[in-house]
């Protein structure tokens, strides 16, 4: 798809400045410039969100927004650990991620996307990529899906931009419509995963979506990137909820049922404990925080700070772990005491300042081994939790 030279080039400068690459575009004659910007910026971010593409020489890079929109090699071996089978489609194939490490589970897999230039480029990385089980399809997926055999997956991950390039986040507004193609998917596969953006939603989209049998919150390094619905022919006794923190170092995962969470209450403390706990993104994203509390034996610090505390050092609690070294009010005694840290990472929970606010009333520099949560407790009263991370 490129020419001797322009792959030569890219070689040879795809540790340079883009911008500067294409300001000289005039002194390499014969070599496609722009389109080797193109291919050197998406190696770019292919080294830190694709790392094992990107060790893979002569890999086709889209355009930018379609290197922003795939998704990280790490969310995509976990779609692909969750699903196996004889057959899969992936009907909204983009850049082509998601699919790469999905079909090496399936005998069979199709690959249909609209975008023709994203076909032509798929064709070549799958090639690249030893997936000798594919089939490209170039097209509007709602109309080629009569034409594919019955499936065990489906995959689908619906554009949130509206006609304007506008995003979108109700399932509704994304095209395709799985509200409106949720009993033709199912008719033609087994099973359905639905990557939705994490702004959505989830017990909206599981109320629109009525065969809805599990859904996954996917963070990466505390950070939501994801939402997974699993639709299924057969319905559910209880839909879980996979709460996943996918780490350098590991995995935090937690489970839980709507119903489950609904039954319980958390319980409440009179003072914060020796330890204070911090869920990580994907639970506060699933707000499973009665199931959280229970689970652990913890206590909150209010209806609505999202922390909790214990006197126990829980090591394999779902989310950072501090001990605290005290609490503190805003007297003027107290705020010295603050101060004396010099510097210190802020976190506000439930409590009426921005963390910019606050770091300049308290005079503290940002960083360090000392860590302060402004929040709320049970009572009301505004306090500064001082401690420092386990």
């Amino acid at each position: 798809m490129l020419d001797t030279a322009t792959i030569e080039f890219i070689r040879t400068h795809r540790n340079d400045d883009t911008r500067t690459l294409a300001l000289q575009a005039g002194r390499y004659p014969g070599v496609d410039v722009r389109e080797a910007v193109v291919q050197i910026e998406g190696y770019k971010q292919a080294r830190e969100k694709l790392p094992a593409w990107s060790a893979v020489d002569g890999i086709i890079y889209p355009p930018k927004i379609s290197m922003e929109q795939c998704s990280s090699e790490r969310t995509a071996r976990y779609k692909a650990a969750l699903v196996a089978g004889a057959a899969f489609a992936d009907l909204t194939g983009g850049f082509g991620i998601d699919f790469s490490y999905i079909s090496r589970g399936f005998e069979q897999a199709f690959y249909i996307e609209r975008n023709e230039r994203l076909c032509e480029i798929a064709t070549a990385n799958f090639a690249l990529l030893g997936l000798g089980n594919t089939r490209v399809m170039n097209g509007n997926s709602e109309e080629l899906l009569a034409s594919l055999p019955q499936l065990d997956w489906i995959f689908v991950d619906p554009a949130r931009r509206d006609g304007d390039g506008r995003k979108v986040v109700a399932l509704s507004d994304c095209e395709p419509n799985v509200v409106e193609l949720e009993d033709a998917l199912l008719a033609k596969a087994a099973n359905v995963m639905v990557k939705c953006s994490p702004m959505l939603d989830i017990t909206l989209a599981c109320r629109q979506l009525t065969s809805v049998t599990a859904v996954h919150v996917v963070a990466v390094n505390n950070e939501c990137k994801e939402l997974l619905f699993v639709l299924g022919r057969e319905k559910a006794a209880a839909c879980m909820v996979h709460c996943v923190n996918i780490l350098k170092d590991g995995v935090q995962q937690f489970s839980f049922t709507q119903d489950e969470e609904s039954a319980l209450s958390a319980a409440y403390c009179s003072e914060v404990g020796r330890y204070l706990y911090e869920p990580n993104a994907s639970i506060q994203k699933a707000g499973c925080h009665n199931s959280l509390s229970q689970r652990f034996g913890l206590k909150k610090l209010h209806p609505n700070s999202q922390l909790y505390t214990a006197d126990e050092c829980i090591g394999d609690f779902p989310g950072r772990v501090f001990e605290v070294q005290e609490v503190l009010g805003f007297s003027k005694a107290e705020i010295k005491r603050v101060q004396a840290l010099q510097k210190a990472n802020i976190t506000v929970r439930n409590f009426p300042e921005s963390v910019q606010v606050l770091r300049k009333r308290l005079k503290l520099a940002d960083g360090g081994e000392n860590y302060i949560f402004a929040t709320t407790v049970a009572k009301g009263d505004k306090v500064l939790v001082v401690c420092k991370k386990v």
